[in-house]
C-alpha cells in the first residue's frame, strides 16, 4: 500500500487485485484509479447504512440480489464489516459458475460471514436458505424484471433499506410498442414515445417512477439520485428507500392511473402487491 494514497489502509490487496481495481503487481493505472474512485462513490452511499443498522441492532443482514461476480459485496464486506463481529453478507446468482467463483475468493480471503447462493432472484423470494430477517437489499444493475422481484422481496422481508441502481428495464418498453398505435390514436402523448430510441428511453424512466410510486405505497422513504461515475452508462440512477415511513395514500392511485393511461394495463399485476 506504500505510494498508493488512494486506497484506504484498511483494504485488501489481493481483492483490488481480482477486482480488477489494482493491476497483478499492485499498481494502478489511469484506468483502475477512476475504477477506485466510482467504488468509493458508492460505498459513500451505502455505508451511512450499514452503520444505522449495525448501531441500532448490532448486527446487519444484507442481501445483494443479481450479484454477478459480487463486486458490491466484496466490497461492503472489506471496507465495513471485515473489522467487525457480525453481520453477513448473501450474494444471489443465477449463474452457477459465479457463484462458484465468489465462493471461492470469500475462502480464500477468509471473508467468513459471505455466502452465496445460486438462485433466481425471483426463486430466492421463497427460499429457506436466507433468514427471515434482513436488514438491507441491494440490486445493482440487476437486468430488466430481476430489480422487481427484489423489490418484492425487500418488500415481503419488510428490509429497512433498498438500495437499487436500475438497469435494461425492457419489459415496460416492449408494452409501450406492442400498444403503439392504439395510443397514438387516443392521445397525442404518445408522440413521447413514439420512435424506438424514444420508447426504450421512455420505458426506461416510467419504470423508475412505478417503481418509486410502489415503494412509497408500501411505506418506504425515498432519495432519487444519479450515481455518479458508477459507469459510463445512461443507466446512472440510484433509489434508495427506507422503510418507515407512512404509506404515500395516493401511491397506488397514481400507480394505476399511470399504467392505465400508458396503455400498460398489461403490467398490473406486476405492481399489484
Amino acid at each position: 500500500m506504500v505510494g498508493i494514497p488512494e486506497i484506504r489502509p484498511e483494504q485488501s490487496i489481493e481483492l483490488l487485485k481480482e477486482l480488477h481495481i489494482l493491476t497483478r503487481d499492485g499498481k494502478l493505472n489511469q484506468d483502475s484509479r477512476r475504477k477506485l474512485k466510482q467504488v468509493y462513490h458508492l460505498y459513500q452511499f451505502i455505508e451511512p447504512l450499514l452503520a444505522e443498522v449495525m448501531a441500532n441492532r448490532g448486527d446487519l443482514v444484507l442481501v445483494d440480489h443479481g450479484a454477478g461476480k459480487s463486486y458490491l459485496g466484496f466490497i461492503l464486506y472489506d471496507l465495513f464489516l471485515k473489522a467487525k463481529d457480525g453481520g453477513h453478507v448473501y450474494g444471489i446468482e443465477s449463474r452457477a459458475d459465479l457463484v462458484e467463483k465468489s465462493l471461492e475468493l470469500a475462502q480464500r480471503l477468509s471473508f467468513a460471514r459471505m455466502s452465496f447462493l445460486n438462485l433466481a432472484v425471483e426463486e430466492s423470494i421463497q427460499s429457506p436458505q436466507l433468514p427471515q430477517h434482513i436488514d438491507i437489499v441491494t440490486a445493482l444493475h440487476a437486468c430488466d424484471t430481476a430489480t422487481d422481484d427484489a423489490i418484492k422481496f425487500a418488500i415481503g422481508r419488510q428490509a429497512q433499506f433498498i438500495v437499487l441502481a436500475p438497469c435494461c428495464q425492457a419489459e415496460v418498453a416492449a408494452v409501450l410498442r406492442r400498444h403503439k398505435s392504439a395510443s397514438l390514436a387516443q392521445t397525442p402523448l404518445a408522440e413521447i414515445w413514439r420512435h424506438p430510441i424514444h420508447t426504450r428511453e421512455f420505458g426506461s424512466q416510467i419504470t423508475n417512477v412505478l417503481r418509486c410510486l410502489l415503494l412509497e405505497a408500501h411505506g418506504y422513504q425515498l432519495t432519487v439520485t444519479e450515481l455518479v461515475g458508477w459507469e459510463h452508462s445512461m443507466k446512472n440512477e440510484l433509489i434508495i428507500a427506507r422503510r418507515g415511513g407512512t404509506p404515500r395514500g395516493n401511491a397506488r392511485e397514481r400507480l394505476a392511473q399511470i399504467l392505465h393511461g400508458l396503455n400498460l394495463d398489461d403490467l398490473q399485476t406486476r405492481f399489484d402487491y
